[in-house]
């Protein structure tokens, strides 16, 4: 009779069980491929926003003096300029054009096979941006800008589309905000750096630019050693064994049976085994909304006004009394908030969740936009008033950081299944690109027409993309892939795929059949 009522004693959990995650540790293997991942990609395109800012001035000498040793005569004003110009924005062009290739190179690389075959292009560009002014040739900075361009083009889609697919799904918005991290850290460290005393003299502004290799160097160094996303080795290579060991690695547990079986569930939802190209995305009725949200979403994360910021601080700086040689060190509280709240976003992005932090960033934004449009407006006629007006710039950066600075990128890996994220990430990219590149192309005409009042503008930008996602953005904290998806299914006017029940099935009979984790609940991480 003991042997009969045995099994009663620990009775079958039911789906509501079923439904909590276990706890999951953040293991040594999932840390370090957050952190090298974003060391040599994250952190090289924020680098790259902030390292020309100091040497501007002596980068602009080099130009006349190369032109006089070419041509005998000095440079003219208006050639300077716009040689400057196209080596600040020829950096968004190459971001374009790399992440208009992001979905060939997936497919051939690999996820962690891009990231490595990145390096090359950024040790490439440290060469020619370090060696450009003893070789007396301003072309080299030119094409040096674009290809780390391309490198930041190719990273920014890459690395959140990696960290989205090794993470389990409760700490999947922590990780992916080492992407953010190290943006706003790059920032910070190039500020630092171009301070006069260490590379912010005429004599070492190159060095700036050498500081690019170290980055990829280490990334180069670890990431070998660190598994493919094994949801690619699984879903588009085929490859069950080494989906296997990828899985215990990250997970650090032997059993991973549940992991597999939800992959293999996802897969079968979709009904296809290949990668979706753009053209198949833009077609698919039941991806429709998913689509136009990291459209929107993209957008504001650039058009929101925060590049716009950096044209002001200075200014404004000034007009409070500061001395010019005290500026670089007082601007360098911007790189420093902008990396704090980047990491507090990461440590309460989990127990918050990506829509609360995304209408709380940009609805502040709107806020202290306006505030800062008061000040700007009022700054000649009290004496106090600029300091008002760096206040609301280092809350708005705060802001920003707290939410749409880093939410898009882990957003964009969850609203897709695994087939068509390479194909999101690659829209994603370009709108990211165009727009970065439409405000620094328009802004300062604007900025000329309306003055202090052309930050109206992204009070507007900012309160659209608040109210959209308060509308239509579900939360996707701690949900898998497909019930990410299926939560789009009423707005998209779809019903539900019935594969979430194989799924369930599926899951309900490894756990009938004995299938467990020691000390981890019977529960899928992914």
């Amino acid at each position: 009779m003991e042997e009969k009522t045995k099994p009663e004693e620990k009775p079958r959990k039911d789906s509501s069980d079923l439904k909590t995650p276990p706890k999951q540790r953040l293991t040594v293997c999932l840390f370090s491929a957050a952190f090298f991942g974003s060391i040599g990609s994250s952190f090289l395109y924020g680098y790259n926003l902030s390292v020309v800012n100091a040497p501007a001035s002596y980068i602009k000498t080099f130009f006349n003096k190369t032109w006089i040793d070419r041509y005998n005569e000095p440079i003219g004003e208006g050639t300077v300029t716009l040689l400057w110009s196209i080596t600040v924005s020829i950096f968004a062009i190459g971001g374009l054009v790399g992440a208009l290739t992001v979905s060939f190179l997936i497919k051939a690389l690999g996820r962690k096979g891009t990231l490595l075959a990145n390096n090359v292009l950024a040790l490439i560009a440290a060469l020619l941006l370090a060696l450009g002014e003893m070789a007396g040739s301003f072309e080299m900075l030119i094409i040096g800008r674009f290809i780390i361009g391309m490198d930041s083009g190719v990273a920014l889609s890459v690395l959140p589309m990696y960290l989205g697919e090794i993470s389990p799904r409760q700490v999947r918005g922590s990780i992916g905000q080492f992407h953010a991290i190290f943006i706003c850290l790059g920032v910070f460290i190039g500020q630092v750096l171009g301070l006069p005393e260490i590379f912010g003299q005429e004599s070492r502004w190159n060095f700036l630019f050498g500081f690019l290799a170290l980055p990829a160097l280490l990334q180069l160094c670890v990431l070998p050693f660190l598994p493919e996303s094994p949801r690619f080795l699984l879903v588009e290579r085929r490859d069950e064994a080494g989906a296997e060991k990828a899985f215990q690695a990250f997970l650090g547990r032997s059993d991973v049976a549940r992991e597999l079986e939800e992959v293999h569930a996802e897969s079968r939802s979709q009904n296809t085994q290949r990668t979706s190209s753009v053209l198949d995305l833009f077609r698919k009725r039941s991806l429709r909304w998913q689509l136009i949200t990291v459209i929107v979403v993209m957008s504001c994360y650039q058009l929101c006004g925060l590049n716009a910021i950096w044209y002001y601080t200075n200014g404004i700086l000034q007009e409070a009394g500061f001395q010019q040689t005290l500026i670089p060190y007082i601007t360098l509280s911007t790189g420093g908030i902008e990396t704090l709240a980047a990491i507090v976003s990461g440590l309460v992005i989990e127990k918050v969740g990506r829509r609360p932090l995304l209408i709380f960033g940009f609805s502040a934004m709107a806020v202290f936009f306006s505030l800062l449009t008061v000040f700007l407006h009022y700054q000649d006629r009290f004496s106090w008033m600029p300091y008002l007006s760096f206040t609301s710039i280092l809350l708005l950066i705060a802001s920003f950081c707290s939410g749409p600075g880093g939410v898009p990128f882990v957003l964009t890996g969850e609203l897709f299944e695994q087939s068509y994220r390479p194909a999101a990430f690659m829209i994603a990219g370009t709108v990211n690109w165009l727009s970065n590149f439409a405000v620094g192309l328009l802004f300062p005409f604007i900025q000329e027409a309306l003055q202090t009042f052309a930050f109206l503008l992204f009070v507007v930008v900012c309160a659209t993309g608040a109210v959209y996602l308060l509308v239509v953005l579900p939360e996707t904290k701690n949900k898998t892939f497909m019930e990410i998806s299926q939560s789009f299914s009423k707005i998209n006017g779809v019903p539900e795929p019935s594969e979430e029940r194989e799924m369930k099935d599926a899951l309900d009979t490894a756990a009938a059949n004995g299938l467990r984790s020691d000390g981890v609940e019977m529960e899928s991480c992914f």
